[in-house]
């Protein structure tokens, strides 16, 4: 059965957690439907290369499911399910531990034409190559150890602040600006790295 085939019902968070708990199975699919979207969001915010998105959203199910016991009701549901969602792809994240550098002759053509209009203008690139342009970030930042990378696709990419970053991540604010300058820092220099090795 897929999310599609769950049949749509009147949310009611703190009955549909108690029938939960008490083994109920439509409340369990009840619960999947609601939060589905959200948590596939999250995962391909931040998928790891070598995992499906299918594969992820249901390891976060399991492991929200696992853990329901230990849901205190002080903060929105919501929040809790991101934050096991976040920390399951950190957790993958992690083991890819090899992050090549982006060296000049990785980049496609029309990759090159974006690093060279962002170096010789401050000005907006054209639409026509702005989805370069992501592909080009996305380049970038697996470049990043994989918590460097989770702050800049937070704050930047989805423009979260960072209290909700924190909330996120379990990290303290301070923590979380930090990383991000480090992290910011970090993708400079690899795009300095990039136009240095630009052929003349």
């Amino acid at each position: 059965m897929t999310v599609a085939d769950i049949p749509e019902t009147a949310w009611d968070e703190s009955s549909c957690l108690a029938r939960v708990r008490n083994g109920d199975e439509d409340a369990a699919r009840e619960l999947v439907r609601q939060f589905h979207p959200l948590v596939l969001r999250l995962v391909r915010s931040h998928l790891p290369r070598r995992t499906s998105e299918e594969e992820l959203v249901q390891v976060v199910f399991v492991k929200v499911f696992s853990k329901l016991e230990q849901y205190s009701g002080r903060a929105p549901l919501a929040h809790w399910v991101s934050r096991i969602a976040v920390n399951t792809c950190r957790n993958r994240l992690d083991h890819e531990r090899v992050r090549p550098e982006l060296r000049w002759a990785d980049l496609t053509e029309e990759q090159e034409r974006v690093v060279q209009n962002l170096a010789a203008t401050t000005e907006e690139l054209p639409d026509s190559q702005r989805a370069t342009a992501r592909e080009l970030v996305e380049e970038l930042l697996a470049t990043l150890s994989p918590a460097d990378r989770l702050v800049v696709t937070l704050l930047h990419l989805e423009e979260q602040s960072v209290a909700e970053v924190a909330r996120a991540t379990g990290w303290s604010a301070v923590a979380v600006r930090v990383r991000a300058f480090r992290a910011r820092q970090r993708l400079k220099r690899a795009l300095d790295r990039l136009l240095q090795e630009e052929p003349r």
